[in-house]
């Protein structure tokens, strides 16, 4: 039926244990160092950390290895180890963030996926909704269905709103319609998505049963356990997607977890979700949808922790490697959060705003805009004669012309190269050497094209990067309406801190923090997430005109699924984190907005409670809000599993001022001018730009007219004047 998972481990949340010794007649206890590892896959770095129970914190990179990525995971973890000594039987856990779903999806390499149906709804995936991203492009097209029409077959049934039966289920022509999917078809996956099925999954169980009875290895995802919510066409899109990655997501994991156990680690392997905590690799090989924004979730999730000690509130994240640049926004400490999202548009976002260019997904997910500008991004020139940058990416193999790897086309990261905030020798720390002269030779030929020197061709590649990211950052704030002026942009990756100032004074942001260790910053948030589940019921029209009870009793039945699913996967519930949420709306509304629910009991105090933080919201995101009646759509409820302590690089002892200096292009306003080139810990006392520091995993940026300082935690602060 639904795929299981490479292995029956279960974690481990003790990172440390003793060891009884014998000391003479004495046996002494001997604490045991363990470590956690994170690794977090890039399109062009794999990024990996190491940390100890007893607080040392190691980093490295590896360039990625597509196809078979998990042989790049797997070697770095190995060579992690061996530099500092450490033996795979003390590794305590293995926390995991990937692209393989979203990949799929991308490059339409998932499973062939059938959809069983009710009559009458066979086309929802081509009808979709009457939302398009390019308004005025008569050229553009849809999306293909993940599930194309011949693999999308209708059934005899029928239930209303309320659940009840109007057309029983035909399973004789139900079991035809299987066999001739899976023996004709030949799919590899099906999802089953019944007309209101939410609010009875009976018959959606009843096929479940056919399918584990006649094909038990079929991947299988039913609607009413996927998604059990409200809306036809994102409910099926949903299910679907679901399926369609299953099979990749389990091959993926299931030789990433073999490959784990061959090198000796026999610790439990987690796996980042889109909504920022931990899942069970039994859960994300059943629930592969939840692991879309598995990379971008980790760095926020690090952020959030990051700024929580130094008293900061809200931020905005940007991270940028190798292939796209993310954005997302803190806000009272907590990432927000989205419960909707388009997976393989141009730009993935959350926002209402801008819908229709790829496949929608109703699942929650840290509010994630990204768009495909990074340091391996290709520039080239377009029909009109303007530079244009991404969304095409050298990735890991070639790269970038300057890595000698085989790679012809023009970067961001050559253009970096050649203004001088990059190394002109090397990068991570020597052991990737750089062809500076490649890089000229390529961006020349766009320079002289265009009429420009090599260096002004590489600060206009510059500029257009930032004006390409740009987009997400405003994507999650300002078109959410709010005002990000004094907020903090948190930035990370490997490319983040050299475009991060520049980006900032776009924006009008006052203040950029970087975090220690910002290029491998998303495989250290893997480490402060913590294992999570969120659970979602539709409120049925006039659910509430009874009173409380309904309320409540729906949000007990979420807290028991919690307890009985998180204490299934893991050997215990433990004392599991429960927060409530409603999704609400004005009547006449379709989209609804979420706000917390802190009371025990929905009572009218509660109910009040919840539409004025509604109002607020909407008047926050929409810039207004009335006097119209509030309805309740959904209820929601986050469990999560406590997390011991947050995990954090320290920043060692500071470095005496450097000597060297090297000549860097600040734009036709500064020109080229003899930059310091200095360590994190000379920001100590603070530092007038224009500066450089260079690190193993990235490089920071300091333009004229900012100052650079360290904070208490080792976190660089650039203050824009």
């Amino acid at each position: 039926m639904q795929a299981s998972g490479p292995s029956s481990r279960r974690p481990d949340h003790d990172h440390s244990q003793g060891l009884e010794v014998a000391r003479g007649n004495k046996r002494v206890e001997v604490s045991r160092v363990t470590y956690r590892i994170g690794t977090d896959i890039g399109g062009t770095f794999t990024d990996l950390v190491l940390a100890g129970s007893d607080g040392s914190f190691k980093v490295k990179k590896v360039l990625t290895t597509p196809p078979e990525f998990e042989r790049g995971v797997v070697d770095g973890i190995e060579a992690l180890l061996r530099e500092n000594g450490v033996q795979p039987q003390d590794v305590s856990q293995v926390a995991h963030a990937t692209t393989v779903a979203t990949n799929a999806i991308l490059e339409r390499r998932g499973a062939r996926t059938g959809l069983i149906t009710t009559r009458g709804f066979r086309d929802v995936l081509e009808l979709r909704r009457m939302r398009f991203p390019d308004m005025y492009n008569l050229s553009w097209n849809k999306p293909e269905p993940l599930a194309p029409r011949r693999l999308r077959m209708e059934v005899d049934e029928r239930l209303g709103a309320q659940g009840q039966v109007i057309v029983p289920l035909d399973m004789k022509q139900t079991e035809a319609v299987l066999r001739r999917l899976v023996d004709e078809e030949k799919i590899e996956a099906l999802a089953v998505c019944l007309l209101n099925s939410y609010a009875n999954p009976a018959h959606e169980n009843a096929i479940g049963e056919l399918v584990q009875r006649l094909y038990p290895e079929l991947a299988l995802s039913l609607s009413a356990s996927i998604l059990p919510e409200i809306k036809e066409y994102e409910r099926t899109s949903t299910t679907v997607i679901n399926s369609y990655l299953m099979p990749v997501v389990r091959r993926y994991l299931q030789k990433l977890d073999r490959a784990l156990r061959e090198s000796g680690i026999t610790a439990p392997l987690l796996v980042m979700q889109s909504s920022g905590g931990m899942m069970t690799v039994q859960s994300a090989c059943r629930y592969p949808m939840y692991i879309l924004e598995s990379g971008p979730a980790a760095g926020v999730i690090g952020a959030a922790e990051a700024i929580r000690p130094l008293g900061m509130r809200d931020a905005v994240t940007f991270d940028m490697g190798g292939t796209t640049a993310k954005s997302a926004m803190i806000e009272e400490g907590e990432p927000f959060h989205s419960s909707e999202y388009e997976v393989g548009a141009p730009i993935s976002i959350a926002s209402r705003l801008l819908k229709g260019g790829g496949y929608a997904l109703q699942a929650p997910t840290i509010d994630v805009a990204e768009v495909g500008a990074g340091g391996g991004s290709i520039v080239h020139i377009d029909d009109g004669g303007g530079i244009r940058v991404g969304p095409h990416s050298a990735g890991a193999v070639p790269g970038p012309v300057c890595y000698a790897r085989g790679g012809t086309e023009p970067t961001v990261t050559d253009a970096n190269l050649i203004l001088g905030f990059l190394n002109p020798v090397a990068l991570l720390g020597g052991k990737l050497p750089l062809d500076k002269a490649g890089a000229e030779r390529a961006l020349g030929t766009i320079a002289t094209r265009i009429g420009l020197s090599v260096a002004q061709t590489a600060y206009g590649i510059f500029e257009i990067a930032n004006a390409t990211m740009v987009r997400a950052i405003r994507a999650v704030s300002t078109e959410r309406g709010r005002d990000i002026r004094n907020c903090a942009l948190v930035v990370f990756g490997g490319n983040g801190p050299v475009h991060a100032a520049a980006l900032a004074r776009s924006l009008e942001i006052r203040q950029v923090m970087v975090p220690m260790s910002p290029g491998v910053f998303s495989a250290a948030g893997l480490l402060n997430a913590r294992i999570e589940r969120f659970y979602v019921e539709t409120v049925p029209p006039g659910a509430t005109d009874d009173g409380v009870g309904a309320i409540d009793a729906a949000y007990g039945r979420l807290e028991a699924r919690a307890k009985d699913e998180i204490g299934l996967e893991i050997g215990h519930a433990g004392t599991l984190q429960l927060q409530r949420y409603a999704e609400l709306r004005y009547k006449g509304q379709s989209h609804a907005l979420r706000v917390p629910v802190h009371a025990s009991t929905f009572d009218a105090r509660a109910r009040t409670a919840a539409s004025e933080d509604f109002a607020k919201e909407h008047a926050r995101t929409y810039g207004h809000a009335h006097d119209s009646p509030v309805e309740l759509v959904k209820l929601r409820l986050r469990a999560r599993v406590p997390m011991s302590d947050a995990v954090f690089a320290r920043i060692e002892a500071a470095t005496s001022l450097r000597s060297e200096h090297r000549p860097v292009y600040f734009g036709p306003q500064y020109g080229q001018l003899d930059t310091p080139v200095l360590s994190r810990g000379d920001a100590a006392g603070g530092v007038q730009g224009p500066v450089i520091f260079e690190e193993y995993d990235t490089t920071i940026v300091v333009p004229p007219q900012c100052t650079a300082r360290l904070d208490s935690a080792g976190n660089v602060l650039i203050d824009l004047h």
